[in-house]
């Protein structure tokens, strides 16, 4: 693991040298400098984690040191390192931009622990705006869909987005994409550069739900060895995304409603109350109505959770988006695994959109990994389409009467010839789209082109 590195600034030796042989023994590399230039010089060139300074040194003052470091690089953190008295001067040292001061003598527990926090801040901080720039950077999920049912849901959204809604509700079947609707609603938001939390209500067993939701004070229980920030705590200024909702064990129901009527709340174990500012989006697969009838979900809870009601329509229903959602997961999957499948043949098209797609979107995504990682042509043909697609595609589709074999008899490879003539004319000679007309690869196409003469 790599150490962290402590650039130690006084102008006394013994200081500097009591305290690199402590800090050495906490595990962390340790720079020192005896002066201010000195010091600069190393900031620069080390780039340290934190540095120590000493207020007091001769030459470049310790105050001035904190105000060049922060002008090439605001990231060191800075803690000052005071004489008693100068305590104005430690202060006046904050607002500089240090992180904190400790007085001489000092006490080598105490300086490791102002350092530990230090460095831990500092981490936080780093993590919080690398993800900044990483959700910048990756934007709000894309979520295909040209049917009328999607372009209802996508208006929606794009409204609810923009609002300060603080309660979603989505529902639709399993493998619809109700964490993908919650990550563009959150991206889209206002809430952006602040947290997404997800949290799978059913996985998380009832007993610890509530400690996950609102954290606990140490000794609130028997293994509350250390206080814990609870996921709504840690969402503040986000968004919190309950999947699963309609698994909730009745009485967190109950606890879940109480902090929804003010979004305040209190740790197990804990007096102080909390109040946060999230959007709270919720997500079931269950009939929720039915569930209250069944009185398994709470009536109040339920209207609470719906102010903004979206459901998601399974696949089966917006069949005009199989195969834009087919080739978008084909774009992602070649980038993944280095294919170049370029497009799918007539009759995989066809079983596609001819099933009916239980899993819904999940489903669909997974059929066409299995494609991508198994196939080698450049389009995706029915032999690499799951056997129960293309048996249910199969037993739906129309007998073939129309050929009747004459008494004579025929050449099969002039039928073949005729087919292969016919492909490319109603194509226009598009030997892409004329090989998925006859659900063929583009090399075996173009094997039979040259067999019958079409291709020199």
């Amino acid at each position: 693991m790599k150490k962290n590195k402590i650039l130690v600034v006084d102008d006394e030796q013994l200081i500097r040298w009591s305290i690199e042989q402590n800090l050495k023994k906490q595990g962390y590399e340790v720079l020192t400098a005896a002066n201010g230039e000195d010091a600069l010089k190393l900031a620069r060139e080390e780039q340290p984690e934190l540095m120590l300074l000493d207020i007091q040194m001769p030459g470049i003052s310790g105050m001035e040191v904190l105000e060049k470091v922060k002008e090439f690089d605001d990231d060191i953190v800075v803690i000052m390192v005071t004489a008693h008295g100068g305590l104005e001067t430690a202060v006046s040292a904050m607002r500089l931009g240090a992180y904190d001061y400790i007085n001489k003598p000092f006490n080598f527990d105490e300086m490791a622990i102002v350092i530990r926090k230090a460095l831990e801040t500092s981490s936080l901080r780093r993590e919080v705006a690398g993800l900044r720039s990483e959700h910048k950077k990756i934007g709000p999920p894309n979520i295909v869909g040209a049917s009328k049912h999607m372009k209802n849901v996508l208006a929606m959204m794009d409204k609810v987005a923009k609002s300060e809604a603080a309660t979603v509700l989505v529902q639709g079947e399993s493998g619809t994409g109700k964490e993908l609707v919650a990550k563009w609603l959150h991206y889209k938001s206002n809430r952006a550069e602040k947290p997404f939390i997800a949290i799978n209500c059913a996985a998380v067993p009832a007993t610890l739900l509530e400690s996950e939701l609102f954290g606990h004070e140490k000794g609130a229980f028997t293994d509350a060895k250390v206080t814990k920030k609870g996921l709504f705590e840690l969402a503040d200024g986000g968004t919190i995304f309950l999947d699963e909702i309609g698994d909730m064990e009745i009485g967190m129901q109950a606890k879940l409603l109480r902090f929804l009527e003010d979004r305040t709340f209190r740790r197990i174990g804990g007096a102080k109350i909390i109040t946060v500012d999230i959007r709270i989006i919720s997500a079931t697969n269950k009939d929720l109505l039915k569930a209250i009838e069944e009185k398994s979900f709470r009536n109040d809870l339920y209207y609470r959770l719906q102010v903004i009601p979206i459901f998601l329509p399974p696949l089966r229903e917006r069949k005009e988006d199989i195969l834009p959602l087919a080739n978008h997961f084909i774009e992602n999957y070649n980038r993944e695994f280095n294919k170049h499948v370029k497009g799918i043949s007539g009759m995989a098209e066809k079983m596609l959109v001819d099933y009916h797609w239980p899993g819904n979107i999940r489903e669909l995504k997974n059929v066409i990994e299995r494609a991508i990682i198994l196939g080698n042509e450049e389009t995706l043909l029915l032999e690499h389409l799951p056997l129960e697609i293309i048996a249910k595609g199969a037993s739906s589709a129309p007998p073939i009467t129309s050929i009747k074999l004459p008494p004579e008899g025929f050449d099969i490879e002039e039928v073949e010839k005729e087919l292969i003539r016919q492909a490319l004319e109603t194509t226009e000679w598009n030997q892409s789209k004329a090989a998925k007309k006859l659900n063929l690869g583009i090399d075996a196409f173009r094997y039979r082109m040259k067999k019958f003469g079409y291709l020199k």
